[in-house]
């Protein structure tokens, strides 16, 4: 007679026996992403998000295309007119020769080649440009997102400074600082960069107070969020938008900034850049003489670059606020 064996409830699902769905180990959870994961999921589908919408924007990609050509052109020119062509004592020509062949552009004053130059000095432009474009987005930023999240007493210190380098004429401002300091292209982007932040303070201060008037901060808050961790996590992120559209508005004011001062002879006499070459031409008299060479291509470089960085910024602005309806 053989004994018959019964499992008993508890012997089938025995602790051992089976992982549960929501186990380290089981199938389910090692298919579940973690927060990082998750996060850098979303940010990528944003960015996709954000490059799918600025492509229907053709003035947008057209801006875009102009910046990528002046930017690869203002990285290889080591390699393609080398740095020997800002140098006087060797130059290749005659002062002041029309266009020809071997100088497609003519040559300047002291007979150097000026599309050689005109590439060369697109390197300091655009660097100056973005350079004194981040200090003052950075500057902005700092004062616009602390203004409005301590408010108080702070708040209205710090804007009514702001409001002090609105009302002043920011040329004037930046002519001062330049002739005060020592020439140098430091000097020069210290001065546009000090002199420009304050419009990007008002409206990085306007979106945080907007955003901190939502609910979620002040769930933050309750569960013991400190201030650099709300401005930190919870603001910054939703400010970056509008000061990323800010700096690609705020450069091409830079390089025409730099391009004033340099014209005005307040920038290093050492470096070349678009602003130095009108004031070289304004020195050799090219107006009265007619030599248009010397005049024409370094302001049409500027103002092409000037012209994509703000087309770029307008397409910015229509992808991160439809509201606003700009033409495609």
């Amino acid at each position: 007679m053989t004994a018959e064996t019964t499992d008993s409830p508890g012997s089938r699902d025995s602790p051992g026996s089976r992982e549960s769905p929501g186990s380290p180990g089981s199938p389910e959870a090692s298919a579940t992403p973690g927060p990082r994961a998750l996060a850098r999921r979303r940010r990528r589908a944003s960015v996709a998000r954000f490059w799918k919408e600025y492509r229907r924007h053709r003035a947008g990609m057209f801006g875009l295309a102009a910046l990528l050509l002046f930017v690869l052109v203002a990285l290889t020119a080591p390699l393609t007119v080398g740095s020997d062509v800002e140098s006087v004592t060797n130059a290749p020509g005659q002062p002041l020769e029309s266009p020809s062949g071997r100088f497609p552009l003519g040559t300047d004053q002291f007979g150097r080649n000026l599309l050689g130059l005109l590439i060369w000095g697109s390197r300091v432009s655009l660097l100056v440009g973005l350079l004194a474009a981040a200090l003052s987005v950075t500057i902005g930023a700092l004062i616009g997102i602390t203004a409005g999240h301590f408010r108080g007493w702070y708040a209205t210190v710090m804007m009514r400074i702001t409001d002090w380098f609105l009302v002043m004429p920011t040329l004037v401002l930046a002519i001062v600082l330049a002739t005060v300091l020592s020439r140098s292209l430091g000097t020069i982007v210290l001065a546009i960069g000090v002199t420009t932040w304050p419009t990007t303070a008002r409206l990085v201060r306007a979106q945080t107070l907007a955003v901190e008037s939502r609910p979620y901060i002040e769930r933050a808050k309750a569960l013991g969020g400190g201030h650099w961790h709300i401005m930190s996590r919870h603001v910054l992120p939703n400010v970056m938008p509008l000061v990323l559209a800010q700096t690609t508005l705020i450069i091409s004011s830079s390089i025409l900034a730099e391009a004033t001062l340099a014209f005005l002879g307040l920038g290093d006499p050492a470096v070349v850049s678009w602003g130095g070459l009108l004031q070289d031409a304004r020195e050799a008299g090219s107006v009265s003489s007619g030599d248009w060479w010397y005049l024409v291509p370094p302001g049409v470089g500027i103002a092409l670059v000037a012209l994509a960085f703000t087309l770029c910024g307008r397409a910015v602005e229509a992808v991160l606020n439809p509201r606003l309806g700009v033409s495609r």
